[in-house]
C-alpha cells in the first residue's frame, strides 16, 4: 500500500512535467509563427517594390519571379506552423481533459532563474517518490521472505482407526491412534523460501539500479542545461543583434537601390535562421529545465497560465 501511494505521487509529478512540456511547445510554436509572419511582411514589401520596378523596366522579370516564389514559400511555412500549433494545442487539451475548445495560452518561454545547485538536485532526487516506492517493495519482499522462513512446521502424520479383534466368540472392538514422524523432522518449505528469496533479490537490484539511473540522469541533464544556457546567452548577446542590424541596413539599401533582391533575401534568410536558432535554443533550454526538475523530483512553481 505504501509503495502504491508513492507510485501515485510519482505519476502526479510526471503528469505535471508533461503538461508543462506541452505548454512550452505551444508557446514555442506561437513565437515561431510571430517570427515567420514578421519575415513574411518584409518579403511581401520587397515583392511589391520589385513588382513596381519590373513594371517600370528597372528590374528583370526574374527578380519579380524570385520575389513571388520567396513570398509564397514564407506563406507556406507559416501555414505549416499554424497546423502544428493546432495539433499541439489539441494534445494539451487532451492531456488536461479540457472541453472541445482548444486552449489559448499565454506565458513566457524563458525559464525562471534556477534557485538550486547540482547538490540540491541530487539530494532532492534521493527523496523521489519513485525511489521510495522501490524501497517499500524491497521491504515487502523482505517481509515475505521472513514469513516463508518462519513457515516451518513438524512433518507429523496422525492416524485414527477402529476395528474388532479377537476370537469369533470373544471379538472386541478397539480404537487405535497412530503418530508417524518423517525425517527430517521439520518441513523446510524450500519452494516458498526460494521464490521469496528471488523476489527479494530482484527488488534489491531494481532499487539499486533505479538509484544509479536517477543520479546519472540528473547529472547529464544538469550539464545539458548549463550548455544550453550558455548558448542562448551567446546568441542573444552577439549573433542576433548583428543580424537585426544587417536586416535594417539591407532594407534601407534596397529601398535606395544600392543592393538587389538577391542580397536582400539573403540577409532576411540569415536573420530568420538566426531567430530560429535562438528560439530553438530557448525552447530546448526550457524543456531541459522541466526534465531536470522532474528527474530530480524538485518542487517548483512554474509560471503557467
Amino acid at each position: 500500500l505504501a509503495a502504491t501511494r508513492q507510485v501515485i505521487a510519482e505519476t502526479r509529478r510526471q503528469v505535471r512535467a508533461e503538461v508543462e512540456s506541452r505548454f512550452v511547445r505551444v508557446l514555442s510554436l506561437q513565437s515561431r509563427i510571430q517570427t515567420e509572419e514578421a519575415t513574411l511582411n518584409l518579403i511581401e514589401d520587397a515583392a511589391q517594390a520589385v513588382g513596381k520596378r519590373v513594371a517600370a523596366g528597372e528590374d528583370s522579370r526574374l527578380d519579380g519571379n524570385l520575389a513571388r516564389v520567396e513570398a509564397e514559400r514564407a506563406r507556406n511555412q507559416t501555414a505549416l506552423l499554424r497546423e502544428q500549433l493546432v495539433q499541439a494545442r489539441a494534445e494539451l487539451a487532451v492531456l488536461l481533459q479540457l472541453p472541445a475548445e482548444l486552449p489559448q495560452l499565454q506565458g513566457g518561454l524563458d525559464p525562471a532563474p534556477a534557485a538550486y545547485s547540482l547538490d540540491d538536485l541530487l539530494n532532492s532526487a534521493a527523496d523521489r517518490p519513485a525511489l521510495h516506492a522501490r524501497n517499500h517493495r524491497e521491504q515487502a519482499a523482505k517481509s515475505r521472505l521472513d514469513l516463508e522462513r518462519a513457515t516451518r512446521y513438524p512433518d507429523v502424520t496422525v492416524g485414527l482407526g477402529a476395528g474388532r479383534d479377537g476370537p469369533a466368540e470373544a471379538r472386541e472392538k478397539f480404537v487405535s491412534l497412530s503418530v508417524s514422524l518423517q525425517l527430517p523432522l521439520f518441513r523446510q518449505n524450500a519452494g516458498g523460501i526460494g521464490r521469496a528469496t528471488t523476489e527479494y533479490t530482484q527488488a534489491q537490484i531494481e532499487r539499486e539500479a533505479a538509484g544509479r539511473d536517477v543520479v546519472t540522469q540528473v547529472v547529464a541533464l544538469w550539464e545539458r542545461f548549463a550548455h544550453l544556457k550558455a548558448r542562448v546567452e551567446r546568441l542573444k548577446a552577439s549573433v542576433l543583434p548583428s543580424l537585426k542590424e544587417n536586416q535594417r541596413l539591407s532594407s534601407t539599401s534596397f529601398r535606395a537601390g544600392e543592393i538587389g533582391l538577391l542580397q536582400l533575401l539573403l540577409v532576411n534568410r540569415q536573420v530568420l535562421d538566426g531567430q530560429r536558432d535562438l528560439l530553438d535554443a530557448r525552447t530546448e533550454l526550457r524543456l531541459t529545465k522541466v526534465a531536470l526538475e522532474a528527474a530530480a523530483g524538485w518542487q517548483s512553481t512554474p509560471d503557467l497560465r
